[in-house]
């Protein structure tokens, strides 16, 4: 009978260059794979003969790979993916990262670092990435199901504390107020850059459940906030992923409003601008359910708004108005309530809820009532709110086309050009775009034409 052909494996570099970095010895790295194994109810007998075989090219199976990188992650002081440690059995990682709503928090934790390592190092692979409106609902899916993870804290790795939660959560609202007055396009790289070199060590490092859960709550957020920024910059397939993992770190935080607030307010607004109605409606609803009797009135307002936009977009006015109406409600209880807004939702207020409803009247055709919204949400918004307010413009001027006040309404629409000249905001040159387009019909027009020079000079400019 002939040989079984062997087959050739080659050598773990990759495996070889982080035991070197981590100043291990093949036996050492063994007892910290067992170890870690413990830990997750694993009973792993690996000796220094199992890693020699490791580095020769033998993957071990199932858990094992996250095991051998979260121990060499300890022993480094920061998350080691299995694609790092050559174990990812051929798998292009890339293509799918940040995609899963992954079942554990070592798998979360592992997921979000491997995106922000991918965003730094790879960004023209991700940037080019395109959306899947499957992969927006899906993880809405598993967070409805998902039951709380029963435990976040560690045990090894540098000791991070409130201080360390505090800091990430001052730098977010940092960024966030530069974003708001300068566009995505000035703040974004410095956003990923700290997530990949700061924010990706916390989750690596030694934490109380309590600290734990914390700074799962703050690092969901700044995730988040990159992932508006991706749509800012035009980026929306890298928005995806970044939703979806703010998504998880939120369920690992215990934070069940905010994952709510991921989807309505973050997923939901992705749908919008790719143009699926259904989706939209589909994750403000599983907003709603997945959050009853657990969030504020002004949340509830926010969740019932993302669904009016979906209604809105699908030409279904009684089902939209119904739900504004419930927004509207909501805000209205807010407003009379004294108790405590959590700090994500405190930004929505009634100029942002304006803001809403103004798209939903412009999207059904109601230029009347688009048009006296959007005044109502221009009265509402400090000057900080830079981009918001040059959208909020451009809805009014778009509201004015529709109803036939085209000098009135380039006029409007040059104060939002002016505003965003001082801006590096690609969500803002898309509705500049938009509006053209309604003008067309009006091209011959001088105003228009005028109008449409002032755009070439600052597209120059």
């Amino acid at each position: 009978m002939a040989a079984r052909p062997l087959v050739a494996r080659q050598p773990n570099e990759r495996l070889q260059a982080l035991i070197q970095e981590a100043g291990c010895s093949n036996a050492g790295l063994a007892r910290r794979v067992n170890m870690c194994g413990v830990e997750h109810g694993l009973d792993l007998r690996y000796d220094k003969t199992s890693v020699a075989r490791w580095l020769r090219g033998q993957q071990p199976r199932g858990r094992a790979p996250a095991i051998i990188a979260e121990a060499l992650g300890r022993k480094l002081g920061r998350t080691v993916t299995i694609d790092e440690i050559g174990m990812a059995n051929g798998k292009n990682l890339a293509s799918g990262v940040g995609l899963q709503f992954s079942p554990t928090v070592l798998g979360a934790i592992e997921q979000v670092c491997e995106l922000w390592r991918s965003d730094v190092g790879r960004r023209d692979f991700l940037a080019g990435s395109s959306v899947a409106a499957s992969a927006l609902v899906e993880p809405s899916r598993d967070w409805l199901i998902s039951t709380p993870d029963p435990q976040v804290s560690r045990a090894a790795g540098p000791r991070v504390g409130r201080a360390d939660v505090s800091a990430v959560r001052s730098m977010t609202q940092s960024l966030a107020e530069l974003d708001h007055e300068y566009g995505s396009g000035h703040v974004r790289p410095v956003v990923v850059h700290y997530l990949n070199s700061v924010v990706s060590g916390l989750l690596a490092g030694s934490y109380r459940e309590a600290v734990g859960r914390e700074l799962f709550a703050e690092v969901a957020r700044l995730t988040e906030l990159a992932g508006y920024m991706a749509v800012d910059t035009g980026q929306p397939g890298l928005a995806q992923r970044y939703y979806i993992q703010s998504l998880r770190l939120a369920q690992a935080a215990g934070d069940r409003g905010y994952g709510g607030y991921v989807l309505a307010a973050s997923m939901s607004h992705l749908a919008a601008q790719l143009g699926n109605p259904r989706e939209i409606a589909q994750l403000a609803r599983a907003a709603q359910e997945g959050t009853r009797g657990r969030v504020t009135p002004r949340t509830e307002s926010m969740f019932h708004a993302a669904e009016a936009r979906g209604h809105a977009l699908l030409g279904d006015a009684r089902s939209a108005e119904a739900a504004a109406g419930r927004a509207v409600g909501a805000m209205e209880r807010a407003e009379a309530d004294t108790g405590d807004d959590p700090v994500w939702i405190a930004h929505f207020d009634g100029a942002y809820l304006a803001d809403e409803l103004a798209h939903c009247h412009r999207d059904l055709g109601q230029a009347e009532a688009a048009a006296r919204c959007a005044r109502q949400s221009l009265a509402g918004h400090p000057e900080s709110r830079v981009r918001r307010r040059a959208i909020g413009l451009v809805l009014l001027a778009t509201a004015q086309v529709q109803q036939r006040e085209v000098e009135q309404a380039c006029q409007t629409a040059l104060k939002a050009v002016d505003l965003l000249e001082t801006l590096r905001s690609n969500r803002g040159a898309e509705y500049l775009e938009d509006f053209q387009q309604r003008l067309e019909p009006y091209r011959e027009e001088a105003v228009v034409r005028e109008f449409g020079a002032r755009l070439e000079l600052a597209a120059a400019a």
